[in-house]
């Protein structure tokens, strides 16, 4: 593993984590009626601190970006999914929580599971794969996921939306990095136009654009613990199966190694839970009455 690589993946997901927590400390404040509508975004730039959430964010994609262009997709997911860890210890310093057992269990399991995945893995990588219908399907299938749980998100009730959105924001993410690899790898090739004629790039921002609007929608309506497990735990798993699908991405496949990788993806998702869920996450103002608002308003 480049060192080169484990820096800026670390990096980004510290500039992410610290971006989400202010990112949701600004749209718990903004209009229920902005719910799911691009009207959000413009209302939220006259805060300041969501700004500088945006802006850390920002840095944290454009790290991540490099990241991605110098590893694998396989092994950078991975990585970026400790954003959780920084989000925590930013959080943590803001309500003064101790991390107790629970805080320290879903520690040492997301960054074990992430040592044995990337260990037992062994990320590594090969030839892109061909075929146009593979790459359509897999992104088919990431993005109709996503559909489909932001369209039940609009019918269900509050207490599930947060969760069904983000989880259809880390969907898009995911399907986004695997998209920046290819951008990269289009612009190391040809330059700028070779960037600029293919739909790569343009898909690119799309995904990053509505992921966004789910993101800080999931963020205006309930804490920060109901969506962020969501949001990290789906972005490595569907930027991994992108990255294996169609760009050549390759791990070990015999048993032990399966077994290690699958046990060390089981250690991250039930890690990034319990410090998704630790009393140190934002728990937002006002919630009740947001939530009774909110089942009120007619669907």
């Amino acid at each position: 593993m480049s060192v080169l690589v484990l820096v800026l993946a670390v990096s980004a997901a510290c500039c992410l984590g610290f971006g989400f927590v202010l990112q949701q400390n600004a749209a718990q404040k903004a209009p229920l009626g902005d719910f799911l509508s691009p009207r959000l975004l413009l209302d939220l730039m006259r805060v300041p601190r969501w700004l500088g959430g945006i802006g850390l964010m920002a840095a944290g994609m454009v790290l991540g970006a490099i990241a991605l262009g110098n590893g694998e997709v396989s092994l950078v997911e991975p990585l970026l999914a400790t954003n959780l860890l920084f989000a925590l210890a930013l959080s943590r310093h803001q309500t003064r929580q101790s991390l107790g057992r629970q805080g320290w269990a879903g520690l040492l399991l997301l960054a074990g599971g992430v040592t044995a995945f990337i260990m037992a893995g062994e990320p590594r990588g090969g030839s892109a794969v061909d075929d146009p219908l593979r790459h359509w399907l897999i992104i088919g299938v990431m993005v109709g996921l996503a559909l489909l749980l932001t369209a039940y998100a609009k019918r269900s009730r509050l207490s599930a939306a947060p969760v069904l959105l983000a989880l259809a924001a880390g969907l898009l993410y995911g399907v986004q990095d695997a998209l920046t690899r290819v951008s990269g790898e289009l612009f190391a090739e040809g330059g700028l136009l070779q960037l600029l004629t293919g739909w790569q790039p343009y898909a690119v921002l799309l995904l990053g654009i509505t992921g966004l609007v789910l993101v800080q929608s999931a963020f205006e309506m309930a804490p920060l613990r109901m969506s962020l497990p969501a949001l990290t735990g789906a972005q490595p798993l569907a930027g991994i199966i992108c990255g294996v699908g169609f760009l050549g991405d390759r791990l070990r496949t015999d048993a032990g190694a399966l077994a290690w990788e699958a046990a060390g993806l089981a250690a991250v998702v039930v890690g990034i839970v319990l410090l998704g869920l630790h009393p140190a996450m934002p728990q937002g103002t006002a919630v009740p009455e947001r939530v009774r608002a909110r089942e009120l308003q007619p669907q």
